[in-house]
């Protein structure tokens, strides 16, 4: 997924178009919300493993030292497109793979 076409800010969508592959716009709904959350949750890794490589031992709340790398790192983050924005295009694109789960049935 490109991230330049994803927009960064709100967008108007129809939500027809949203439930069109599912049939079902809550179901459309519940599979943008775990998408984003993979991507939210793959993005704070990311960070965090970025951030390790700054981080101190010494340091305690009193002494805090701004370095600027570290502070780049986040705005880059900060920058981003939002996890829901980009689920919704992936959604839109046909690029997210999704499968419903299937009940059993007794005989």
């Amino acid at each position: 997924m490109d991230k330049k076409k994803v927009p960064n800010n709100t967008v108007t969508r129809d939500v027809k178009v949203l439930a069109e592959p599912t049939g079902n716009i809550y179901e459309s709904v519940v599979i943008l919300y775990k998408r984003a959350n993979q991507i939210a949750l793959q993005e704070k890794k990311e960070l965090n493993k970025k951030l390790e490589d700054f981080k101190n031992e010494r340091d305690t709340l009193e002494e805090v030292f701004e370095n600027r790398e570290q502070i780049e790192i986040s705005k880059y983050y900060e920058r981003q497109p939002k996890p829901c924005l980009v689920a919704i295009e992936e959604f839109e694109e046909g690029d997210l793979y999704y499968r419903m789960a299937q009940k059993e049935t007794e005989e």
